[in-house]
This record gives structure tokens, C-alpha cells and sequence, in this order.
């Protein structure tokens, strides 16, 4: 599990982490069911603008987020270009664009037992119908430090086509893709295993 966190001294930073984690809900709950909302979208991506200044990492740390993304966009937009008009399949695109970088702002500016601690203890009261609070914390700080890691092995998988002069294809590219996150979700689930997590 990757670790994103940067220190810092900012307001986002020191703002407990339930409730950056409702905020980040919220907001991508919002973004999901304004979808045919024009300026859902825009706002929401000044907001996730706004949060980075002011969380001290700048427009640098954004743009180094979404440009990590660059294949997999490309992947979701060509895609969904196949079945859907180029407008909607651009506005999918960027919603999913903006809710990762939500998140990776969450995680840069919270530390993972931080997040694994605020979930537990919202959940607590939920135990007594089955619910596995630190299950779900663990399962949510995976999720959310698991996005950069397939972003990271998109990245590698497009420069060592490059570097072979493999032409850019869905086929040669989201297979590589695939194998290479089942591997990684295997190597996960045995750390896991071998640390008595079930």
C-alpha cells in the first residue's frame, strides 16, 4: 500500500480526516447524480483547484496527478467514444478525472492510519449488525492509495511500448493493463494474508 501523504501545515492538512472523508463523499456523490448538470462538473473541478492551493502543493502537484492518469484517460475516453456521443463521453471522462484527483488530495494531505482511524470510528456503531469497521476502514485507504499504484504501472506499460515502437492500441494496451493489476491485487491480498488480515 502507497503512502501519498505530504506534510504540511495548511487548514486541509490539519483538518481531522472524517470529515475530509464525508466531504469527498459528498462531493462525488454530487458529481455522480448531477450528471446531466452543466455546471456540476466546472464547479467541481475549481473546487478540487482551490483545494490544492490551498492545501500549499499547487497547480504542479495537480497537474502531476492527472498527467499520471494520461493512459488511463485515454483508455475510458476511446472507449466510451465507441458507444457514446464525444460530449458525454468527455463529461464522463472528466468526472472520474475529478474524483481521483479528489482523492489524491485526500490522501496527500491525510495520513493513511488517519483515514483507517476517522472510518473505524464512524463505523463503530454498525458492529452490532455485522459490519467489520476495520475492514472497511482498511478497504477504503486501500482504494483510494491503489488508484496512483495503476496509474503508475499504466505509465509504465505505454514508455515500454514506446520504447519497443508498439503503436498505441486498446488491445495492446489494456491487456498488459489488466494482467499487471491482477498481479498486484494478488501480491496485496498475500501481504495481507501473511498479516493475519482475512
Amino acid at each position: 500500500m502507497i503512502a501519498l501523504y505530504r506534510p504540511g501545515a495548511s487548514a486541509i492538512h490539519r483538518a481531522p480526516a472524517g470529515p475530509k472523508v464525508l466531504v469527498f463523499i459528498a462531493i462525488t456523490l454530487a458529481i455522480t447524480l448531477s450528471a446531466h448538470s452543466a455546471w456540476m462538473l466546472p464547479a467541481a473541478a475549481v473546487l478540487v483547484v482551490a483545494g490544492y492551493l490551498i492545501a500549499g502543493l499547487g497547480l504542479g502537484e495537480l497537474a502531476a496527478q492527472v498527467v499520471a492518469l494520461r493512459w488511463l484517460i485515454v483508455v475510458m475516453l476511446v472507449t466510451q467514444l465507441v458507444f457514446l456521443p464525444a460530449l458525454v463521453a468527455l463529461a464522463n471522462t472528466g468526472r472520474v478525472v475529478v474524483v481521483i484527483a479528489l482523492a489524491a488530495l485526500v490522501t496527500l494531505t491525510t495520513r493513511v492510519p488517519a483515514l483507517l482511524d476517522a472510518t473505524e470510528r464512524t463505523l463503530a456503531p454498525l458492529r452490532r449488525f455485522g459490519v467489520n469497521p476495520a475492514g472497511v476502514g482498511l478497504l477504503l485507504a486501500m482504494t483510494i492509495t491503489t488508484i496512483p499504484v495503476i496509474a503508475g504501472l499504466a505509465g509504465s506499460i505505454r514508455e515500454a511500448q514506446r520504447a519497443r515502437g508498439v503503436p498505441v492500441r486498446a488491445t495492446t494496451f489494456v491487456v498488459p493493463l489488466l494482467v499487471l493489476s491482477l498481479k498486484h491485487s494478488d501480491d496485496l491480498a498475500d501481504a495481507l494474508a501473511a498479516r493475519g488480515v482475512e
